[in-house]
């Protein structure tokens, strides 16, 4: 147990004691992260679109067919 806490610490310390890389970004790399961003928020969006649809689409196909019976029911009455 001592060991895995010596080793947790020490990780730890090596991590939090690293200085500035002083490295160059450029606008490119923005532009590939703004577009992996936008995809990500696009693929969840369309996957909760695609989740609800399909009980959508069901729910207004079942009221169409009904209200034609109904109709169909109410022209032969009509007819009578």
């Amino acid at each position: 147990m001592q060991k895995i806490v010596f080793t947790n610490s020490f990780i730890f310390f090596i991590i939090s004691y690293c200085s500035e890389a002083l490295a160059y970004i450029g606008p490119g790399m923005a532009g590939g992260v703004l577009a992996a961003a936008l995809g990500v928020i696009l693929v969840i969006i369309i996957g909760i679109f695609a989740i609800l649809f399909y009980p959508i689409k069901i729910f207004i196909s079942k009221l169409k067919k009904k209200n034609y019976q109904n109709i169909d029911q109410k022209s032969d009455i009509d007819k009578k």
